[in-house]
């Protein structure tokens, strides 16, 4: 059972529970409820990194972009040499047609861990998209502008 008490909506067990809970079910694919557990135990220890990371894989996964860029980047100023938050940063930045900003955090990730398949999987379809909108004469940021089609 998650909740012991529901009139307090207390989940069970402790902060170290919460948490171990938490990533499961990230790692299990319920990033929503994932969400509900590490807010308490950030509440109850703001500055933990690994809490930090499960909120923006969490995030990420739950397709709040925007939130999760802002939660890798926190990680990116605490440990500017990890590998992961640079890689999380940077395919939140990719969805979010960022896609400069997005290529040097996936390159920085890549040369830190360059036996990481989807560091360099996903470093080499940004560089893909920014050569095609190039080619194209496409802006480097934002989605596509498609011209509207008259229906008749």
């Amino acid at each position: 059972m998650l909740v012991s008490d529901s009139t307090q909506g207390v989940p069970d067990g402790d902060v170290h529970q919460w948490f171990t809970r938490s990533r499961a079910l990230v790692d299990s694919g319920d990033a929503n409820a994932a969400l509900l557990l590490i807010d308490r135990v950030l509440a109850e220890d703001p500055q933990s990194t690994a809490a930090l990371e499960i909120k923006a894989r969490a995030l990420f996964d739950s397709k709040q972009f925007h939130e999760a860029a802002e939660v890798f980047t926190i990680l990116t100023e605490r440990s500017p040499d990890d590998d992961y938050a640079r890689y999380g940063l940077g395919v939140s930045l990719w969805r979010l047609q960022q896609f400069v900003e997005a290529l040097e955090q996936l390159s920085m990730a890549a040369v830190m861990s360059p036996d990481q398949r989807s560091y360099s999987t996903a470093l080499q379809q940004v560089r893909a998209t920014i050569n095609a909108r190039v080619e194209a004469g496409l802006a480097l940021t934002g989605p596509i502008d498609t011209p509207r089609r008259e229906h008749n």
